[in-house]
């Protein structure tokens, strides 16, 4: 990642994960990628939110499952679903888009292509990225949940190692 300006306390570095109605990937990354900030202590250098791209879940917490598989993990969910708007293209450092639909909603509202560097794909992170896709588990079982935290954590991970270079202390 060469668009990323050095960390500082004074102004921490903005991040937001997006997915469709923000009430299960976006939100759990966002927990995620607190808890690890959190444990190393990398709090000040750092603001972490999510977003969705439809309004179906306005106001509503995290989806149960998501926060039962987050609980299973130490990690606490506590944001509420919004939409993504435009003005957060100017507002987030970088901007990660949990499949290839919402990357490509997240770029239509980019209608001069000024923010092209700040969207990324989540799964660019992930060591293991498959499809570059980070599967919705809304329909499915515990085990898709599952594999979304492990996908998040890995991507969260590596995301948080490179950024922390960037922090200017």
């Amino acid at each position: 990642m060469t668009n990323i300006r050095p960390i500082t306390k004074e102004e921490p570095y903005k991040i937001v994960f997006v997915c469709l109605g923000n009430i299960c990937r976006s939100p759990t990354a966002e927990g995620i990628m607190q808890h690890l900030v959190n444990e190393r202590g990398l709090q000040s250098y750092f603001y972490i939110d999510s977003a969705g791209t439809s309004a179906y879940h306005i106001g509503e917490p995290a989806n149960s499952k998501s926060q039962q598989t987050a609980n299973r993990h130490g990690v606490k969910l506590h944001s509420r679903a919004r939409r993504f708007e435009a003005a957060d293209l100017e507002e987030f450092d970088l901007i990660f888009a949990m499949d290839h639909e919402n990357y490509s909603n997240i770029k239509e509202l980019d209608k001069n292509g000024k923010y092209t560097d700040k969207v990324l794909m989540m799964r660019k992170f992930d060591p293991q990225p498959d499809d570059k896709n980070v599967p919705d588990p809304y329909y499915g079982g515990m085990d898709g949940f599952e594999h979304v935290y492990e996908v998040l954590r890995r991507s969260c991970e590596k995301l948080l190692d490179e950024l922390s270079e960037r922090i200017d202390h």
